[in-house]
């Protein structure tokens, strides 16, 4: 049974929030850090200008956000689709497994950070280079996932589905897909980390809004500030994009929970 956090819980994670947060003004105000590093109460204040302000790039905040939780989320559930296709019939078919196998294991080391040159060759530097990088960040992570929830199914199950004279169709559906349905979400909540990660660094590479955009732009203007506003918000559009994952989990995986 999954555990409930208790009071307690919440109680120290938001003292260990604030302890960091008040050493960081400490050592910002008596110290030489605070000529290498802004502290939090400026970079809050130039958090909450940013979004409501068109003070970086011509954009605010939220938009810089949005674009970057667009390419995330095109290149997520392309990605996430061909991922469950692809483990599922992994699992289930020997024969597709035995054919794609040698090749998924080939490409899931690569970073897709390592394939940034090759998707700027074959779709230049806009849109579909980042989404291309996204939908492989999130492909071999529900794919891994999804495989193995296929191949985990209890043969008991699908020998007495037999028995009773279903189809291979009936069996994959009513028995296969839903046995795997848990650890696929455990590959998308992955895969959403990894996403979200993939395209910050894409942007990078080239791009002219974006978080990724913020950050490096701050890093060749010198703005320190700018930099930390950006790595704030990936910290908490990253922490909400995983909230809203578990919370999805929670609700079509109900059934599932009395196993755990």
């Amino acid at each position: 049974m999954k555990k409930k956090k208790t009071p307690e819980v919440w109680i120290c994670g938001i003292v260990s929030v604030f302890a960091f947060l008040l050493l960081w003004q400490i050592g910002c105000s008596v110290s030489e850090l605070g000529k290498m590093i802004p502290g939090p109460i400026t970079v809050t204040g130039a958090v909450l200008k940013s979004m409501v302000s068109r003070s970086i790039g011509g954009h605010t905040l939220w938009i810089h956000i949005g674009y970057s939780l667009l390419r995330v989320l095109t290149g997520y559930i392309l990605g996430s689709a061909l991922g469950v296709v692809v483990g599922l019939a992994m699992g289930w078919n020997r024969v597709v497994e035995a054919f794609i196998t040698p090749i998924f294991r080939l490409i899931r080391p690569i970073p897709p950070i390592a394939w940034i040159p090759i998707s700027i060759l074959w779709f230049g530097l806009g849109f579909q280079a980042k989404v291309f990088l996204i939908v492989l960040a999130s492909f071999c992570n529900v794919t891994l996932n999804a495989w193995a929830g296929a191949k985990s199914v209890d043969p008991q199950l699908i020998g007495a589905a037999k028995m009773l004279g279903a189809s291979k169709s009936q069996i994959f559906f009513t028995i296969v897909m839903p046995a795997s349905v848990p650890q696929i979400f455990a590959g998308l909540q992955v895969a959403m980390s990894s996403s979200w990660t993939t395209v910050l660094a894409a942007e990078m590479v080239r791009s002219t809004e974006g978080l990724g955009w913020m950050i490096v732009t701050g890093q060749t203007n010198l703005d320190m500030t700018q930099i930390l506003v950006g790595i704030v918000a990936i910290g908490v559009v990253g922490f909400i994009l995983v909230a809203v994952m578990r919370r999805m989990e929670d609700i079509l995986c109900r059934w599932n929970k009395g196993k755990r």
